[in-house]
C-alpha cells in the first residue's frame, strides 16, 4: 500500500497521504486507489461523485451533511491554497457526539480527510484561489441536505477566521440544540 495513514481523536476520521514519487521534472502521485483505501476505512466504499469549489481567504463553508437515505461521506483534498477542515461526529451512541475534528490540508503536503457518513463537513479557505475537491459516496439530493449554524456555541468551533465570507444558507443553519440526529454509531464487530 502506497499510503501514509493517520487516525484522528475521532472514531471514523481518517487522514490519508499518497505517496509522492519526486524527480527533477516535479512529482507523480496515484491520488486514490479503491483497492488502497478499502485497506485504510475497512470497507468497500463507492465513490459517484466528485466536487469542486474555489474561494478567497476568509471563506468560511459549512456545516453540511445529507440525511438519509442519501447520506454522504466525503474524502477532501485541496489542489491549491490551504483549509482547516472540520467534521463534527453527529452519531447518536458515539463517545465523540458533539465533538469535532480539525485538520490542516494545502496543496503542499497533500493529505487527505476521510469524513464518513453520519459527520456535518466545513472548512475555513486560508488564501486566496483555494481550491478544494471531495469525492462523495452519494450524489447531491437538495431534499437531504442540511446545515448546522457554523459558530454554533454549543460547537464551540474555532475557524481561524477573523470576519468570514459566508453564503446566506450557512449564517441561516439550524442551531445544534436545535438539531435531531438520524444517523446512529455503526456497531462494531
Amino acid at each position: 500500500m502506497s499510503l501514509e495513514v493517520k487516525n484522528t481523536s475521532i472514531e471514523g476520521l481518517v487522514l490519508i497521504r499518497p505517496q509522492r514519487y519526486l524527480d527533477d521534472r516535479g512529482y507523480f502521485t496515484e491520488i486514490f486507489s479503491l483497492r488502497d483505501f478499502a485497506c485504510v476505512v475497512g470497507e468497500h466504499i463507492d465513490f459517484v461523485q466528485d466536487n469542486e469549489s474555489k474561494s478567497k481567504a476568509g471563506v468560511v463553508r459549512g456545516l453540511h451533511f445529507q440525511v438519509p437515505p442519501n447520506a454522504m461521506g466525503k474524502l477532501v483534498r485541496v489542489v491549491s491554497g490551504s483549509i482547516t477542515d472540520f467534521a463534527v461526529d453527529l452519531r447518536v451512541g458515539s463517545p465523540t457526539y458533539g465533538k469535532h475534528e480539525s485538520v490542516k490540508l494545502d496543496a503542499e503536503e497533500g493529505w487527505q480527510f476521510w469524513i464518513p457518513e453520519g459527520f456535518a463537513h466545513g472548512f475555513a479557505a486560508h488564501e486566496d484561489d483555494t481550491v478544494v475537491v471531495y469525492k462523495c459516496t452519494e450524489f447531491y439530493h437538495p431534499d437531504s441536505e442540511q446545515s448546522l449554524l457554523w459558530n454554533d456555541p454549543q460547537l464551540s468551533i474555532n475557524w481561524g477566521v477573523e470576519n468570514p465570507v459566508l453564503s446566506g444558507k450557512d449564517v441561516q443553519a439550524l442551531s445544534f440544540a436545535d438539531f435531531t440526529s438520524p444517523f446512529v454509531e455503526k456497531e462494531k464487530g
